[in-house]
């Protein structure tokens, strides 16, 4: 496994500069916390690395193979590779919970109905829901879905998970078994987890490393310990959560 390399990344919406020659590292194995206000940036810059959007200027490394510019059909097995967990957690909710893990398995392995339904529940195992796996996503709440969808998106065992604002919406408790699952994920699978996120107890509770957008623009990158002695004064009312200061609310 090897690194994840944003390098120099330009991306625009009509006159709406989102990102301005961002540089990123991600190491294998790590946390990696993608911060910032709403609108910064953060969503959009990871689903450059699997192709959901393209950059306008600078270039994207998956290890050594630059995702850029790829096709449609080249980036079939980068998204093996990277799995997304999205904010919602777009769960068929006619499907029992076995079978909306077992779908991907189904669609893209040779395993047949039987196989992948078996794997479906190792997987729900995974995330401590395998005793639920022929319920349905309608008889839980936000944060047994989400581990519903992570389970989802490990069936393909990807290398890198990108979650976007998965504490979003749940409740505290959700929220921490959702930080404890990334977080296990990373030291006892060696996923590499980049999680996009503004949840001042997840970043400071799991992250290896933090990045934060501002405008468009990287402003530090670093450790939690980074964070907490900047002097920037953004960093500083972001990570207090304060009302006012310099950050255009």
């Amino acid at each position: 496994m090897g690194r994840i390399v944003f390098e120099n990344i330009y991306k625009s919406f009509g006159s709406k500069h989102v990102l301005q020659g961002v540089d990123l590292v991600v190491e294998p194995g790590q946390v990696f916390f993608i911060i910032g206000q709403s609108g910064a940036g953060k969503s959009v810059l990871v689903k450059h690395l699997i192709g959901l959007i393209e950059p306008d200027q600078g270039r994207i490394f998956l290890d050594d193979l630059e995702v850029t510019s790829l096709s449609e059909k080249e980036f079939y097995p980068v998204r093996k590779r990277c799995a997304m967990v999205f904010q919602n957690s777009t769960l068929f909710d006619s499907m029992t919970l076995q079978e909306n893990v077992a779908l991907p398995i189904r669609k893209h392995t040779k395993a047949n109905t039987k196989e992948a339904m078996e794997q479906a529940v190792e997987k729900l195992r995974l995330v401590g829901m395998h005793h639920y796996a022929t319920r349905y996503p309608a008889d839980f709440g936000d944060g047994m879905r989400k581990k519903v969808a992570i389970a989802r998106a490990l069936t393909l065992d990807p290398e890198y998970v990108i979650f976007d604002e998965p504490t979003t919406g749940i409740d505290p408790i959700s929220a921490a078994m959702v930080d404890k699952l990334i977080r296990h994920l990373s030291d006892h699978l060696g996923v590499t987890s980049i999680v996009i996120s503004h949840d001042l107890r997840s970043i400071f509770g799991i992250a290896d490393r933090i990045a934060m957008l501002y405008k468009g623009k990287l402003i530090l990158d670093g450790t939690q310990e980074d964070f907490k002695q900047s002097t920037n004064p953004i960093i500083d009312q972001f990570i207090n959560g304060r009302p006012e200061g310099p950050m255009d609310v």
